[in-house]
């Protein structure tokens, strides 16, 4: 009797979808992604502007508010009540699989504690092609996401530099030169790396060479587009 009560509790409540959206090409969504989010009740977006424009492509018209890091720890509670509720209520970020380096593991947690159930979808990240393409060993690596801007930056960097596998970093391109220039100071001027940026979009590129040679390239550049930094492993 307990167990069939629980399962009717279970049964009750609703269900929070992490929906993967694309990280260049709007095309590059599934079917069941754009299902899943014509059906829910409610949609929480990490920028509901970026979010429209690839909702108006494919027809979605779900109810959709803003979810992102400056007001997660505020409204949270509120969404959580909604899914014990019996809503349905999706998450998506601004490109690619929200927790991955953005928001989504807070209402992911919190949804766990009261008995709800989790669907995520599979589909776009950035780092799994940046690691595919890289030409560098795959068959074991580090996601580390964004380096610390300051505290514990360098001790960060100097774990990372004896890594045996090889490491993925997320980098803004305000900030990847600075990244560059201290990958050259903790893991020396001639460590293998690739940066790849825009990834599926019209402009997509992939730069392989030496730390350094990647320095040279973008020395006189303005960088454009969030880069994913594939760093060889140490040996």
């Amino acid at each position: 009797m307990v167990t069939q009560i629980l399962r009717i509790q279970m049964t009750n409540n609703g269900k929070l979808f992490i929906v993967p959206t694309p990280i260049g090409n709007l095309d590059d969504i599934t079917y069941r992604a754009i299902e899943t989010l014509k059906n829910v009740d409610l949609i929480l977006a990490e920028d509901t502007r970026k979010s429209k424009i690839l909702f108006k492509k494919h027809s979605i018209t779900t109810s959709l508010k803003s979810y992102h890091i400056n007001n997660e720890h505020r409204v949270v509670n509120l969404y959580v009540s909604s899914l014990v509720d019996g809503k349905k209520i999706a998450l998506v970020s601004d490109a690619g699989t929200p927790s991955i380096s953005d928001p989504g593991f807070l209402l992911i947690r919190e949804s766990i504690k009261k008995n709800i159930e989790i669907i995520c979808l599979p589909g776009a990240t950035a780092l799994i092609p940046a690691l595919v393409m890289s030409g560098l060993p795959s068959e074991k690596f580090v996601f580390e996401g964004f380096l610390p801007k300051k505290k514990g930056r360098d001790s960060r960097l100097k774990e990372l530099a004896i890594e045996k596998r090889t490491v993925i970093l997320y980098e803004s391109p305000l900030r990847v030169i600075k990244t560059l220039q201290d990958l050259k100071e903790f893991f020396g001027s001639d460590r293998r790396i690739s940066l790849s940026r825009e990834i599926s979009k019209i402009y997509e590129e992939t730069y392989r060479g030496t730390v350094e040679d990647a320095i040279a390239h973008l020395s006189n550049k303005n960088p454009k587009g969030e880069f994913v930094i594939c760093i060889d492993k140490l040996g």
